[in-house]
């Protein structure tokens, strides 16, 4: 799931919201995908339902099966709500915060910049989107690739949308992880009970 390349519409069509961005094609066919699509009436079991969060919160990260394992076995050693803490875990992969700063407009891009190594963190380059930031961690982009058209785009784009765990500085291109962010801050529309009630039994 780290690498779909399948179409964006399919997978919101599938999740009814543009969890892989915006699409023309998700927006004029608003029923699932497949040929039973528009008649596909039967109630969802309640594992069926809990996978299927699990694979939204998948295809929104850009996660694969077992790195997302290996996250929610963290999360489970972590004091606090078991849901939260793996939401706060995701949320402080470098990929993610690379697209939540503006640096790039997509996580895939993201992950891209950070592993051709565009990227760096407290001054050294780190080339892996799994690693996990934490608080005072500065994130920026490398010297070198200050200029990259992708990144000088995406900044230039960059909504009024701020984080309050984020702070960037426009000057020197870079961001700092203030905190880990509170649940109610996180955005994303996931039902991370459902998540932890899938893993439980």
């Amino acid at each position: 799931m780290a690498r779909y390349t399948g179409p964006k519409a399919r997978i919101s069509r599938k999740f009814g919201e543009p969890i892989l961005g915006e699409s023309k094609a998700a927006q004029k066919k608003a029923y699932p995908p497949g040929m039973h699509g528009k008649t596909r009436k039967r109630k969802q079991s309640e594992y069926a339902t809990q996978l299927a969060e699990k694979q939204k919160a998948k295809f929104i990260y850009g996660v694969l099966e077992r790195q997302f394992s290996h996250t929610f076995d963290k999360a489970t050693s972590k004091k606090g709500v078991t849901g939260e803490v793996l939401l706060q875990l995701l949320e402080s992969r470098l990929d993610n915060t690379v697209y939540r700063l503006g640096i790039a407009p997509t996580r895939r891009a993201a992950r891209q910049l950070v592993i051709h190594k565009h990227i760096v963190v407290n001054g050294e380059i780190v080339n892996y989107p799994s690693f996990s930031l934490r608080p005072g961690d500065v994130v920026g982009v490398r010297e070198k690739s200050k200029s990259l058209e992708t990144v000088t785009t995406s900044l230039s784009l960059q909504s009024a949308k701020k984080y309050n765990w984020l702070e960037w500085d426009t000057n020197e291109m870079s961001g700092k992880f203030i905190s880990v962010p509170a649940r109610a801050d996180i955005p994303e529309n996931i039902n991370e009970q459902l998540i932890v009630e899938l893993y439980s039994k």
